[in-house]
């Protein structure tokens, strides 16, 4: 089970009790919006990408989607997502529960200049009904992630 897994890995920074588990979904940005009691774009959604057969995730603002120019010059590619019936198998975690804790070994993890606006955010925990609240430090510290990127723009 994937939200135990995240548990897991959260638990060597002591955070695994913060883990906010809801009755409802909260597998879209709206959806964990509603569930956590925030604006969307406080919620950090987590994009899965291949990049020359990588598996790459890329945690964004929820008000927020990718700016294809950006994301070329980026990664000298087109965006590709993973296959919906793939994320799973190449990532660790399944669609809508999809974040950088607990993930597959050798999945690349970039974080979106666009969470900088806030000092909290909330990310999922490897189901579709669970979010953890953490500051950026928090998310750099526990998502061993490569580097701050800038791909994303704001959803008009």
């Amino acid at each position: 089970m994937s939200l135990m897994r995240a548990k897991e890995y959260l638990k060597k920074y002591c955070m695994e009790e913060r883990i906010l588990e809801f009755d409802v979904s909260s597998a879209t940005v709206k959806d964990a919006a509603i569930a956590v009691g925030c604006r969307e774009e406080e919620i950090a959604k987590t994009l899965s990408f291949i990049v020359d057969g990588r598996s790459v995730l890329i945690v964004a603002a929820g008000d927020c989607k990718i700016d294809n120019s950006k994301y070329k010059a980026e990664f000298s590619a087109k965006a590709k997502m993973i296959p919906f019936d793939q994320v799973e198998s190449r990532i660790g975690h399944a669609v809508g529960g999809v974040c950088p804790f607990g993930i597959n070994e050798g999945v690349e993890v970039y974080l979106d200049v666009s969470l900088k606006r806030f000092s909290h955010i909330y990310p999922a925990c490897g189901s579709s009904n669970s979010a953890i609240k953490m500051t950026l430090s928090e998310l750099e510290l526990t998502s061993n992630y490569q580097k701050w990127i800038d791909v994303c723009k704001i959803i008009e």
